[in-house]
């Protein structure tokens, strides 16, 4: 498609685009005394317009119930993770008894990581990205401390070569290839949360499994902002958010991927819990932990029932819209912000110059572009932040942007354009 930088060429791609009545099912904040261009759903997406009326049901199910709507509610909470898991298996490529959501995100890699790090004799490293999400690093450091080890001599982060702000993939499988038998665990961001680069998660995992370490991703970045196939690709774990393109609410619950070659293993290392106990004789309170069958059984507590609501409200979205529909708009919405940011590039390059660190190749990348700003500073990101749009700023000059598509327009696209260019100076 040959693009144009008008307004009249973004209203037309919004006319054509099937999607467009979805935008109307979520609330763009209010906040500034211009129209908001929100292009951080990969920090936070928006509030679905129907979260209410799901919470509200819940509420009222309380009230009228009190404890017997555990079993009496019109969506009884005693399974109310049970209502998620097929739509959530959907989003992520994967069996309905592979995953389950529960818990925080941290505390799910840290749960899935007891069951998938088990340093033994020389097989103890760790191969990870470098610059990967701060929590990521601490929580691995802290497992391997946990196990005695030191991090400076068992974690091995693969990071881009000098001059370069990529991660290249054959360094990656190259470094497990050479860990052999000393690798215990890769575990990779699946979308790098600062360069926006999408790596090949079934290569991955091949290589990882071909030296007989466990493989898992943190797809924080991934889940409902690139088509996923988990059970195909075959990782061991993963783990992801539901507040950044899954759009459930600041802070909310997390999903779970454990492979079915792992589904009923009560050998397999583990934190338990009450509610990953078998749920045939989880009320005969006997002692001695049997798990549940699949991701399940890594569950510690029942579920927070007002969130999983909001998450809920959101995952039917996800269902009514799908994965491939919403892809196929990403990839679109994405190739014509990078060519507005490329066009203002080009026609400001005495003053500025607006580097795309993320990968060109749509296959590479979600909806995420991270521009290096050359010639501006932070005073830039300033003037756009004025101008109504809501975006990330990362230390040194980096503006992280994301048109999520179930929300964004491509209008939003052409207005981001001329907020950005009135911004230079």
């Amino acid at each position: 498609m040959e693009f144009k930088n008008t307004k009249e060429f973004a209203v037309e791609l919004d006319e054509k685009d099937p999607l467009r009545k979805y935008r109307r099912e979520f609330l763009i904040p209010d906040f500034h005394k211009e129209r908001v261009v929100y292009f951080t759903g990969n920090s936070l997406g928006l509030q679905p317009t129907r979260v209410g009326s799901y919470i509200q049901r819940e509420l009222d199910d309380w009230a009228k119930w009190g404890v017997e709507g555990h079993f009496n509610a019109d969506r009884p909470w005693f399974a109310y993770h049970e209502f998620l898991t097929e739509k959530t298996a959907r989003i992520v490529g994967a069996k309905p008894t592979e995953v389950v959501v529960t818990h925080s995100l941290t505390t799910n890699l840290h749960l899935l990581m007891v069951s998938f790090y088990q340093p033994k004799g020389k097989r103890t490293k760790i191969i990870c990205e470098a610059k990967a999400f701060p929590s990521d690093q601490y929580a691995l450091e802290s497992q391997v401390r946990f196990h005695g080890l030191d991090p400076e001599e068992t974690i091995i982060e693969i990071a881009p070569r000098e001059g370069e702000h990529l991660i290249r993939e054959e360094d990656i499988l190259k470094a497990i290839s050479e860990t052999g038998e000393e690798l215990a665990l890769v575990m990779f961001g699946g979308v790098n949360y600062y360069t926006g680069q999408l790596f090949d998660m079934k290569k991955i995992t091949e290589a990882g499994h071909a030296v007989g370490a466990f493989v898992g991703f943190d797809l924080a970045h991934a889940a409902g902002n690139i088509a996923l196939e988990l059970h195909e690709w075959g990782p061991d774990f993963a783990a992801w958010c539901s507040y950044k393109y899954l759009n459930s609410g600041p802070g909310n619950v997390s999903g779970m991927f454990v492979h079915e070659r792992h589904e009923f293993n009560p050998d397999l290392p583990r934190f338990a819990g009450w509610w990953g106990y078998d749920k045939e004789t989880r009320f005969l309170m006997k002692s001695g932990f049997v798990p549940m069958k699949g991701a399940e059984g890594w569950q510690l507590s029942n579920a927070p029932v007002f969130g999983m609501a909001a998450h809920l409200a959101s995952l039917d979205i996800f269902d009514e819209v799908g994965m491939t529909a919403l892809r196929k708009k990403s990839e679109l919405l994405t190739a014509y912000l990078e060519f507005v940011i490329r066009d203002i590039s080009e026609r400001n390059q005495e003053k500025v110059n607006f580097e795309i660190i993320t990968p060109e190749e749509p296959h590479r990348r979600g909806c995420q572009l991270s521009i290096l700003v050359h010639g501006q500073g932070k005073s830039l990101f300033e003037a756009i932040s004025e101008g109504g749009v809501v975006a990330d700023w990362r230390e040194p000059n980096v503006i992280r942007i994301a048109p999520v598509p179930l929300y964004n327009s491509f209008e939003d696209v052409y207005r981001f354009g001329k907020i950005l260019e009135n911004g230079i100076r």
